[in-house]
């Protein structure tokens, strides 16, 4: 108790004295019994009240033990079961689990991981991904204020993510691997990697490069083929040593049938070859019919003709011609016509156009002479001011025409285009609106129309190439702005009649990878309507087995994750309960399971990074040995610590009571002897 309050307390002690001796003894003039009982009980409801107002405090010391954290992490991919390690993984979590001294030194949490981390223990080891590293960053930042050593028990095969080995260089946490999985290597050929386009032109040839690599120390002969159903299309014999343990074949296949073709690389095993999964490998090709051939007419040469024709053939189904006016002939070749700026000398030009029923896209500008475009035309009209202005996008996020999304045009340069009003005598659906001056307008900026059958986009403003540079400043890449621009080409390109119900797929899905159905839904005036409820079914087309999964709602879009699907050809009808509406559509799903590619566990990362994080690395036979070093580690001791708390002398409720009874007491002994 501090010197200070131990003064009040005095105080209050003579005070409350002084008070009482003057009420019944100075001021009655008497020392009767009765004034000195009277007088002791004035004292104590004084001292009472005093001391409540003081409230006399002294501090309090308190000590407790503080244990380190003890993390295991478990990998619960399949390569563990595949590589015949899951007993052993259970069997050594069980024994962390029982050992009593482990636990009453150390606040010990389970997590198993695969493509995320979980905080809890589930031992299936059917994941198809692994992500290391993600779960060795999210392990940090939960224990990045606390000690907490770590062992991750896995085979150390990453199939996607960072390099997990250089991930703890932020991390103050020591990591103890506990290898799982044969670390002898034995001879293994392997086909480490195939890229082949995802489409083919009908026709034509199509390149495929296989990346072979083999382990082992012994010259081997082997043979690579390529199949196609029972028929073989390419072989070659193949010969590898421990100096050349790799082999990258360039071939080219014939696209001779429309739609998809699937094929299986294979790379025939050699003798007492351990994994023969790796050694196979299917791939599919969707061989296109047709080209989409697109003409664009110009009288000026503007930067904007070179990023549209770059972001167009970005995809290779794509081709593009650009002409004059005078130049643009048998316009029936082509799917669609970009006319650019266009003035007086494109009447012929529009003239075929509406004699062929060809969609087309207007892109107007500086240049675009608006006297002649108003007269050619009675879809729009813009006033006639002579003069330009710089117009900002912004997009319009209820646009229904197709799915598309904002790839960040508020940060985009505006666009040149003339100034005035613009007033739009049909239906139209707008994509991007205008802003002046940071002044949000009603007036669109690109919109597109769809009349009699015939479809057609406006694009107010020339500078479409400043946009794909500001996509490759933003991205490094060309990739937003070409799918952008390349929706609204296909978009305009296609002759197919608009629908409510609209499905987005693949025609084939690898095995290894995220199997996602889109669906656009529409209302009768064609805006997309959030309130649909949509289902899709999914049949099996060899056992017939059907699934009915409902689509959520995303974005602009309903979406059905389908990824838990084997491989197998698949139909699907998506269909909104409630309305007679529904679209079908089929799709593949080719075998592959990354995860049964590894042949033994990656002692070498592993064991970097234990080093890395000044950890140490074990094999799931050693639990007692990483179990006694832990224990010995002077790094992870049990830490007491004190804690200093201010805790009041007296409970103010007793002080409370004790004043309400001496009160009463006072007041009945004064009523009774008629003092009051």
């Amino acid at each position: 108790m501090q010197t200070q309050t131990i003064l009040l307390l005095v105080a209050a002690f003579v005070g409350a004295s002084l008070i009482a001796l003057y009420q019944y003894v100075y001021k009655v003039k008497s020392r009767q019994k009765k004034s000195l009982l009277f007088a002791f009980l004035r004292f104590l409801s004084v001292l009472v009240v005093l001391v409540l107002l003081i409230n006399p405090t002294f501090k309090k010391q308190t000590y407790y033990t503080v244990k380190p954290n003890l993390i295991v992490g478990v990998d619960n991919s399949a390569s563990i079961k595949h590589l015949e390690q899951s007993e052993q993984v259970v069997q050594f979590v069980k024994q962390l689990q029982n050992n009593a001294t482990l636990n009453d030194r150390f606040e010990v949490a389970y997590y198993s991981f695969a493509e995320g981390l979980h905080d809890s223990l589930h031992f299936s080891f059917d994941k198809k991904q692994t992500n290391i590293s993600e779960a060795l960053e999210n392990l940090d930042q939960i224990y990045r204020n606390s000690i907490a050593p770590t062992i991750l028990i896995t085979d150390g095969n990453q199939t996607y993510g960072k390099d997990y080995q250089f991930t703890t260089r932020t991390s103050k946490q020591q990591i103890f691997p506990v290898i799982s999985g044969d670390t002898i290597t034995t001879t293994d050929t392997k086909i480490q990697q195939l890229n082949v386009n995802r489409y083919a032109f009908l026709k034509n040839k199509f390149p495929v490069e296989a990346i072979l690599t083999y382990s082992g120390d012994e010259n081997v002969k082997t043979t690579f083929e390529i199949t196609s159903g029972n028929r073989k299309v390419y072989t070659q014999n193949v010969v590898f040593s421990s100096e050349e343990n790799s082999k990258i074949i360039n071939l080219t296949l014939p696209a001779n049938t429309p739609g998809v073709a699937q094929y299986t690389a294979r790379l025939i095993p050699v003798s007492n070859e351990k994994n023969t999964i790796n050694n196979n490998k299917s791939f599919a090709v969707e061989v296109i019919d047709q080209k989409t051939s697109i003409l664009v007419i110009s009288s000026i040469i503007h930067p904007d003709l070179g990023a549209i024709k770059k972001s167009i053939e970005s995809n290779e189904r794509r081709s593009l011609k650009i002409v004059k006016p005078s130049q643009a002939t048998n316009l029936d070749d082509y799917q669609l016509i970009i006319l650019y700026q266009p003035n007086s000398r494109f009447v012929n030009v529009y003239k075929e156009i509406e004699t062929s029923k060809k969609n087309y896209l207007t892109i107007t500008g500086a240049h675009t002479d608006w006297v002649f475009l108003n007269r050619i035309q009675d879809k729009y009209k813009h006033e006639i001011t002579r003069q330009t202005e710089y117009y900002l996008p912004r997009f319009n996020s209820n646009y229904s025409s197709f799915l598309l999304e904002d790839i960040g045009f508020r940060e985009y340069p505006p666009l040149l285009g003339a100034f005035g009003s613009i007033t739009v005598n049909s239906n139209y659906d707008p994509l991007l609106y205008r802003v002046i001056n940071d002044i949000e307008t009603q007036e669109p900026l690109l919109f597109t129309i769809e009349q009699d059958g015939i479809r057609e986009g406006i694009v107010l403003g020339e500078g479409l190439w400043r946009w794909r540079v500001q996509n490759y400043l933003d991205t490094k890449n060309f990739e937003s702005f070409d799918d952008f621009f390349g929706k609204i080409v296909q978009y305009l390109a296609s002759n197919k009649r608009r629908s409510r119900l609209n499905t987005i797929s693949e025609s084939f899905y690898y095995g290894n990878s995220n199997i996602t159905i889109k669906a656009e839904y529409f209302t009768k005036n064609y805006e997309f309507d959030r309130r649909g409820n949509l289902r899709i079914a999914v049949k099996n087309k060899e056992t017939k087995a059907v699934q009915t999964v409902p689509m959520l709602l995303k974005n602009t879009s309903f979406e059905a994750d389908l990824s838990n699907l084997s491989a197998g050809d698949y139909d699907f009808t998506v269909s909104v309960v409630g309305e007679n509406i529904s679209k079908s559509g089929s799709f593949t799903v080719l075998e592959y399971d990354v995860e049964q590619q590894f042949l033994n566990a990656d002692v070498a990362k592993l064991k970097q990074l234990a080093s890395n994080s000044q950890g140490k690395s074990y094999f799931t036979n050693q639990s007692e040995l990483l179990i006694n070093n832990l224990l010995a580690d002077p790094r992870y001791q049990v830490i007491q610590k004190s804690r200093e708390e201010i805790v009041s002398l007296i409970d103010w409720k007793y002080l409370l009571a004790i004043l309400i009874l001496l009160l009463a007491i006072e007041w009945f002994a004064r009523k009774y002897n008629g003092l009051i």
